[in-house]
């Protein structure tokens, strides 16, 4: 099971956003995509989660297009944690965490709501906010509330569905406590079987916390494989254009 991306690309008028794109989100793995800033990251992130149709190409979810899936059935099949997340209105916490969860005519699963959001609010570290007003909170704890609500979004899916998170950027801006957190929770998801697509800038974060690795850069896929095939001074300069230098034996990058 997964979800097969064939052939992807975006268009904006005549600019080309996307070129191309092939990749395979599998379920139990960590796929992490790298790149510079302007390289198409966001994008396909939105493309492949559904908000925007690609100008070409195909995307499937376990071997059903995406476009044949109902958007309520996508719900309850992936979630999205998106780099940027305004809330206008005064919304408390455990209300936008609430606005994560996918009603389902299952009973059973509608009635184990609130011991999965009691569970997940402890293990995001935000139990002592569900009361607060949401634009109170500092930029780190929005990005944990909103993290909270990605996961609780597929918290109610039945055992042995097939079950995709996709993030983009989710440790921008956090300190290490909170950062540390995340991943540790999206290490977790994957070993239950979810299938995991993460964009991230630290290259060394990447390195130690990837199955499989992607560059991209100008919307085209530069190398895909192993962190340990994909990291090479070669391919990290190339993409970055600046001189870049990775110790395989401290799990690394350097730069000049």
């Amino acid at each position: 099971m997964s979800i097969v991306i064939s052939d992807i690309s975006y268009l904006i008028k005549s600019k080309r956003i996307i070129s191309q794109v092939s990749l395979e989100i599998k379920k139990g793995e960590i796929l992490s995509i790298l790149g510079p800033n302007g390289s198409g990251k966001s994008t396909l992130v939105r493309v492949i989660a559904g908000d925007i149709n690609p100008s070409s190409g195909s995307i499937s979810i376990d071997g059903i297009n995406l476009n044949e899936i109902k958007i309520s059935t996508r719900a309850e099949i992936r979630s999205v944690m998106s780099q940027t997340q305004s809330v206008v209105y005064d919304f408390s916490v455990k209300d936008i965490v609430e606005m994560g969860w996918v009603y389902s005519n299952h009973k059973s699963i509608y009635k184990n709501f609130k011991k999965n959001l009691k569970i997940i609010a402890y293990e995001c570290g935000i139990e002592n906010l569900l009361n607060r007003k949401f634009n109170t909170l500092s930029g780190g704890e929005q990005r944990m509330v909103h993290f909270a609500r990605t996961l609780i979004q597929l918290s109610g899916s039945i055992n042995n569905s097939p079950r995709y998170m996709l993030f983009d950027e989710p440790t921008a801006n956090l300190d290490i406590k909170r950062e540390l957190n995340i991943l540790n929770i999206i290490k977790d998801r994957a070993k239950k079987g979810y299938g995991i697509f993460v964009v991230l800038h630290d290259l060394n974060v990447a390195y130690n916390f990837s199955d499989k690795v992607v560059l991209i850069k100008n919307g085209k896929v530069e190398k895909m494989g192993l962190p340990d095939d994909v990291f090479n001074d070669e391919s990290l300069s190339k993409v970055y254009e600046v001189p870049v230098h990775f110790d395989k034996k401290i799990g690394r990058v350097n730069y000049y």
